[in-house]
């Protein structure tokens, strides 16, 4: 009995051990990781309605759940107090694993589409691509 004990004692601590190297392990991978980040910035057309510059928003937010590669969504208006926006008032960002991920999403069908609806809303576009850990 006390053999039974002490046995289930040293592989329980076994296990938590190899439980903790594996999370670190996990946190160093994740140290290293790197995120591919893909930013647009639009100035919209003046003319555009609202509900037009709407349609485009919630467009480019359906995207992440029809394309499997984009593993974070992020996006805003211009609050900047500066004055320096070049008149471009809506970001968006949207996040890969890799430059695979990014280039499987700008040929996906899915953003396609969305570039045909967006394409004759806008009057300025900026796309920057960078890396952050």
């Amino acid at each position: 009995m006390r053999l039974g004990i002490l046995l289930l004692s040293i592989f329980g601590s076994l296990g938590l051990a190899m439980t903790f190297l594996k999370t670190t392990e996990a946190t160093a991978e994740e140290k290293t990781a790197k995120t591919l980040r893909h930013i647009v910035l639009y100035k919209f057309k003046d003319e555009l309605k609202p509900q037009q510059v709407q349609e485009v928003i919630d467009a480019f937010a359906a995207l992440p759940k029809k394309i499997d590669t984009v593993v974070g969504f992020e996006h805003g208006t211009n609050v900047s107090p500066e004055g320096k926006s070049e008149g471009l008032t809506h970001c968006f960002v949207v996040s890969f694993r890799d430059e695979k991920g990014r280039d499987a999403y700008l040929v996906h069908p899915a953003h396609l589409e969305y570039v045909k609806l967006v394409k004759d809303r806008r009057e300025k576009v900026v796309v920057f691509d960078y890396w952050t850990k």
